[in-house]
């Protein structure tokens, strides 16, 4: 594997390359999620290039920046043993230099949910992943389905702009009891990351009810109060359709979509819904 750091470099290498290229972007503090990332392009292509870059431009003032793990050295020995052919690590000042001025900004599906809690993130991550397209030049890109609205804005915006790449979805990982795998999950206590097993298992059971027909509303308050009575700040926990817009009943491709905070830590999550 070849860890490259400099966008000259990156490109000669990318050069070398022949057949198809996938890829995996992070922000690093790589998991078993991203590992089942890099397994699925793998599969479908010749070519794997990993990326690891924190996105300041997706943060808010009052989030988590400086704080987040970082942790290179580990990262890029499991990602050489996952068989990836280059390791993209480019620094702030490479993705974002002197008079840099162009946002990418995906309305409507960037303006709800996470949009609308954290007013800025999908401009930050639209923008940064376009930038990564045209560095690495990838022909297929894979995101996890944990962040399910990103996901969507991905699509939205590769679509939009017609960036001629296939995105694909690959299911989240979990913990065995449950939790949905997360970088951020290393910020929780151990008392948190008992508690934060409500958020799931709260979910699941609304899931549960609404595919039995019972009614949408009475199942999501549940959630909510399961959720809050184990010490989490909801920010929303909701069934929306494909556009993500919050519906009533579950029809068509629908899914419940949840953040909430415990401590310091904001969480989130999401279960695919079938009609009843």
């Amino acid at each position: 594997m070849q860890t490259i750091r400099d966008l000259n470099d990156l490109r000669a290498a990318r050069g070398l390359l022949t057949g198809t290229v996938a890829i995996v972007p992070t922000m690093g503090a790589l998991h078993a999620g991203h590992l089942a990332l890099v397994a699925a392009a793998k599969e479908r292509a010749d070519h794997v290039v990993a990326t690891i870059f924190v996105n300041p431009m997706q943060f808010g003032p009052n989030e988590d920046l400086a704080r987040y793990p970082r942790r290179e050295a580990e990262d890029a020995a499991m990602l050489e043993a996952a068989g990836v052919a280059i390791l993209w690590m480019p620094t702030v000042a490479t993705m974002y230099p002197d008079g840099f001025a162009t946002r990418v900004s995906v309305g409507g599906l960037g303006d709800v949910l996470d949009g609308a809690a954290r007013p800025g993130h999908f401009d930050g991550v639209s923008t940064v992943v376009a930038k990564l397209f045209g560095q690495v030049r990838p022909d297929v890109a894979f995101f996890g389905e944990k962040d399910w609205q990103q996901l969507a804005v991905i699509r939205r915006m590769v679509t939009d702009l017609d960036l001629g790449l296939e995105i694909v979805g690959v299911p989240t990982e979990r913990e065995a009891d449950g939790l949905a795998l997360s970088s951020r999950n290393a910020y929780l206590s151990a008392t948190e990351r008992d508690a934060a097993l409500a958020l799931p298992r709260a979910l699941t059971a609304a899931v549960g009810a609404i595919e039995k027909g019972e009614n949408v509303a009475e199942a999501l308050a549940e959630a909510r109060i399961v959720v809050s009575e184990a010490g989490f700040a909801i920010d929303y926990i909701e069934l929306v359709d494909a556009r993500l817009l919050s519906v009533t009943e579950a029809k068509g491709e629908t899914r419940i979509v949840a953040a909430a905070r415990i401590g310091m830590t904001r969480l989130i999550d999401n279960f695919a819904v079938r009609a009843p």
